[in-house]
């Protein structure tokens, strides 16, 4: 029996991290390109082969990629504002064409899993968005991330490489920090909301995501296939802020703020941030995750059989909410 041997790209971020445990845990030989400075003192633990560089380094990726069965493509520079434009080139298409052709010269290669995101498709008009909806992206991060999601396509139809793309929804668990702001909100006496939109937001659990990244591997039906994974239904703003408030007792009072004079703010504060190469405290997109609606249709990844999903909306924010208390965050 062929030893699975799997490489994983983006191994130190938030995913990877629980990726690369998950691929320990099943027995895999597991490899993992990282950057010199990432930090991997948590991952201790795990028998993992290390390749210190770039993820586009052909030559490293030659040396990494020698006998492999998957790869799990998971590297993004991610809210990376003061990256040139062609680095996020280099991330996120560079890499996956050196990776794709790399994988299709080892001879029992079986799978190459491409981690991409629901941002490709960009601002929903009329949600849900599926599978079927057009490409849209709004920004130079979505637009190299379809870039590369369209380039595996076609290539792979072209030569027969096996891949799954799975786009993620909003990726959340103990780890990521990108929710505190909401957990912080929901302890206020009176909550902002900003604008008059449902404000609908689409979760994933990262154990049920990396579950799938896995799990799709396993069986023909995913070969070939597109799959937004994000919970059955989305969230609102205002109701997640529900759970975290009723998770300590306490219940949530809200008041509605008209969002443009606060776009227009964050808009002035980017601009100048940029000009003094310094991270922004507020910037549009920040805006944008309490005003716009994004709703996505999951039927198609609910509908893998086999599959299933560990945390319900509620049972991940509560877990999550305790995780944060933990850290002494809240």
């Amino acid at each position: 029996m062929t030893q699975n041997v799997a490489l994983v790209t983006g191994g130190t971020g938030f995913t990877g991290r629980y990726l690369l445990r998950r691929l320990c845990e099943l027995g895999f030989e597991v490899r993992c390109i990282k950057r010199k400075n990432s930090k991997t003192d948590d991952l201790a633990d795990l028998e993992i082969k290390w390749y210190e560089g770039n993820v586009y380094d052909a030559e490293l990726l030659e040396e990494a990629m020698e006998s492999v069965t998957q790869v799990y493509h998971v590297a993004a520079a991610y809210r990376a504002t003061n990256l040139p434009d062609q680095e996020l080139v280099d991330v996120h298409l560079t890499s996956t064409k050196i990776l794709a052709e790399l994988a299709l010269k080892q001879p029992n290669f079986e799978r190459f899993v491409h981690c991409s995101t629901v941002g490709v498709l960009g601002h929903i008009e009329n949600p849900p968005a599926d599978e079927s909806t057009p490409y849209n992206p709004g920004d130079i991060y979505q637009e190299t991330k379809a870039d590369a999601e369209k380039w595996l396509v076609e290539f792979s139809n072209n030569s027969g490489l096996p891949y799954t793309v799975v786009r993620p929804a909003a990726i959340y668990g103990p780890g990521d920090r990108r929710l505190l702001k909401l957990f912080k909100m929901a302890r206020l006496p009176l909550i902002p909301l900003f604008g008059f939109t449902k404000g609908l937001y689409h979760l994933i659990h990262v154990e049920d995501l990396v579950e799938f990244m896995w799990y799709s591997t396993t069986t023909k039906e995913t070969l070939s296939q597109i799959y937004i994974c994000g919970n059955p239904e989305p969230s609102s703003i205002k109701s997640m802020l529900k759970i975290i408030a009723n998770n300590n007792g306490r219940h949530a009072h809200f008041i509605r703020i008209p969002s443009s004079p606060i776009f227009m703010i964050a808009k002035v504060i980017e601009k100048l941030s940029k000009f003094f190469n310094v991270e922004p405290f507020l910037y549009p997109r920040r805006v944008a995750f309490f005003t716009k609606d994004r709703a996505f249709d999951t039927s198609k990844l609910a509908s893998v059989k086999g599959f299933e999903y560990k945390y319900t909306e509620e049972k991940g924010i509560r877990a999550l909410d305790e995780w944060y208390k933990e850290q002494k965050w809240l």
